[in-house]
Formats: structure tokens, sequence, C-alpha cells
């Protein structure tokens, strides 16, 4: 299980797994909990980078970010330490 602390969002911890470069059992504390069940739903199983191409960039209200956004983040800064 990965961990990752979200900035500039509402929840405060993100875990994920990732298997053979496929993203499983996201889980936010804090934040909109249905939306980001919903979020966890919609990307399990699939490939990082297409989590990070559809999530990247996504804003919340006034905000210059998101929980979707942070995912990404999350996903990004896995890869640049465990993908070679």
């Amino acid at each position: 299980m990965n961990s990752y602390t979200p900035k500039g969002v509402c929840s405060r911890q993100i875990d994920f797994e990732v298997k053979d470069g496929k993203v499983y059992n996201v889980h936010y504390t804090g934040g909109c909990n249905g939306n980001l069940k919903g979020i966890g739903s919609l990307v399990e199983g699939m490939e990082i980078d297409e989590v990070i191409k559809r999530l990247e960039g996504t804003k919340c209200g006034m905000k210059a970010t998101s929980c979707p956004d942070q995912l990404a983040n999350a996903l990004k800064e896995y890869k640049a330490k465990h993908v070679k």
C-alpha cells in the first residue's frame, strides 16, 4: 500500500496499490466521501498513465487542484520512485 498526503484539498490522505502497472484499492481519508469512493471505483484496474491522463488538471471550484488531480500527482510521484 502506498500513501500520499494531498495538498490544497479537503482530503488528508490518499492510499492506493499498484500491481503490474495498474491502480487498485484507492482510498481517500477525508474529502467528499461519495465522490471519492466513485473515483476509486472508476480507476480500479486502470493503467497508471491512463489515470494520470484522465484526472490531471481537474479543478475543484476556485481551487487550482482537486482530489482527483491529487491522485494524479500521487501516481506521478509513485512512477518517479518505482518505475524505471
